[in-house]
């Protein structure tokens, strides 16, 4: 179980991007295991569930609506990185993911990226409760999208 007491937290490491993804989404928790570990002594990445109340003190702009279909990055300048695009963002600041950066970054397949990035977003619920099962029946709530 991923607990956020075992994350790099925002308030401890100001100087880094943060991840903001949903921790109540057993498929998304375990794709934050995996970028954590991708973060070679974790200094370039802090982590908070989009459920957490600072999130829309800190970000109003990101609503929950929007935050529900794609997980973002605020880089330290304060800039905006959402779904496919902060797959892109990671895979330049992250050196474990630079094997991967030439293929994102083919001209003229972004919506390409965006639109697959969305198909797994969208049915993350169902993948996660095929995978393990679901915290509390969080996963069955969205079955049906």
């Amino acid at each position: 179980m991923l607990r956020s007491a075992s994350l790099p937290d925002p308030d401890t490491q100001t100087d880094a991007d943060v991840v903001i993804y949903d921790g109540d989404c057993v498929f998304c928790k375990s794709q934050i295991r995996s970028l954590r570990r991708l973060d070679w002594g974790g200094r370039r990445l802090a982590f908070i569930s989009l459920h957490d109340p600072r999130v829309t003190q800190r970000y109003p702009d990101l609503t929950h609506e929007a935050m529900m279909k794609q997980m973002y990055v605020v880089d330290t300048r304060g800039r905006r990185h959402g779904g496919s695009e902060a797959v892109k963002y990671l895979s330049r600041r992250l050196p474990m993911l630079w094997p991967a950066m030439p293929i994102l970054h083919i001209p003229g397949t972004a919506g390409l990226w965006r639109w697959m990035y969305g198909q797994v977003a969208k049915r993350r619920y169902k993948i996660a409760g095929k995978m393990s099962g679901c915290d509390d029946d969080a996963c069955s709530v969205h079955f049906d999208k």
